[in-house]
């Protein structure tokens, strides 16, 4: 089953659905309007398609921090669903409407003090936000203009390219050990996938949480620009993607993904499960009750 209104992943566009449009006109150049464009946007997520390049922007906004509730990952889901629908959709910019954070992650309300059947529907619409974006025809690139811990941090790598605000007070890493939670297989393959396997070890081992110029010098991110330029950059590197043909890159993009893909579709029930034995356990839920704490003092 899917979060409603999400189709299942066999109802995509084949990847090649794509090839057969003509070319995509120029970016817009920055400062300029968008024309024609069509927008749509949920309580979560705002969404602006630029029919004559093929663009579109995905902008979080879910203040404070953009943290991935059950509405939000719906959401999330049913917008990528969406543009990858439209034909005149060829790639998305993921980025936030909220100063200094990109994402959060995993709202930690969805995994405490709830029910069975809520774990299992929260679960359910993280794997389905993941199978979405990591899979996707479109190309995907990530302007990540704040901080983007754990879940946060799983968007941004499910995107094909990275850009990063200048900033050394942001930072990003998948940080679940330090909250007493063991990040998915599956998380671990995007991470590994990005960084290789010492670095994505002991990161997440450490549960460590890089500073911008440490998560470029690491490859977790592929570029830093000074983040007035954010924008400028994330639509550069977008249309020099868009540049190549459609049906070549999008197999390719395939080819690279489909073991990590097929081992979640292979296994999700199971992981479900996994995921709901473990967050069950009292000791778990202590140390999420803990954390929650510790951010209400924070915020007081």
């Amino acid at each position: 089953l899917c979060p409603p209104g999400v189709l299942p992943l066999c109802c995509r566009l084949p990847a090649w659905d794509r090839a057969t449009r003509p070319p995509p006109s120029p970016l817009q150049p920055p400062g300029l309007p968008l024309a024609p464009c069509r927008s749509f946007s949920n309580n979560k997520i705002q969404v602006e398609l630029d029919e004559s390049s093929g663009v579109a922007m995905m902008k979080f906004k879910s203040p404070p921090v953009n943290s991935l509730s059950l509405e939000f990952l719906t959401e999330f889901s049913i917008s990528l669903e969406k543009l990858e629908n439209n034909r005149a959709c060829r790639g998305v910019i993921i980025t936030s409407a909220v100063p200094k954070i990109f994402s959060s992650g995993l709202d930690i309300t969805e995994m405490c003090g709830k029910s069975l059947e809520h774990y299992t529907e929260f679960w359910r619409a993280v794997q389905e936000m993941w199978l979405r974006l990591y899979g996707s025809n479109m190309v995907t690139v990530a302007a990540v203009n704040g901080s983007s811990p754990a879940g946060g941090c799983l968007v941004a790598l499910s995107c094909d390219y990275r850009i990063m605000a200048e900033n050394p007070k942001f930072s990003i890493g998948l940080n679940e050990a330090q909250l007493g939670i063991v990040a998915p297989f599956w998380f671990k393959d995007t991470f590994v996938n990005v960084v290789g396997h010492r670095i994505a070890e002991r990161s997440l081992q450490l549960g460590s949480l890089h500073p911008a110029p440490e998560a470029l010098r690491l490859g977790l991110v592929d570029e830093l620009v000074p983040e007035e330029k954010l924008m400028e950059k994330a639509a550069a590197v977008m249309a020099q993607w868009l540049a190549l043909p459609d049906h070549a890159r999008q197999l390719t993009k395939t080819m690279m993904r489909k073991a990590v893909l097929d081992r979640l579709v292979a296994h999700r029930e199971e992981d479900i499960k996994n995921f709901i034995s473990f967050i069950s356990k009292e000791s778990i839920q202590k140390s999420l009750r803990m954390y929650m704490e510790m951010l209400k003092k924070r915020k007081s």
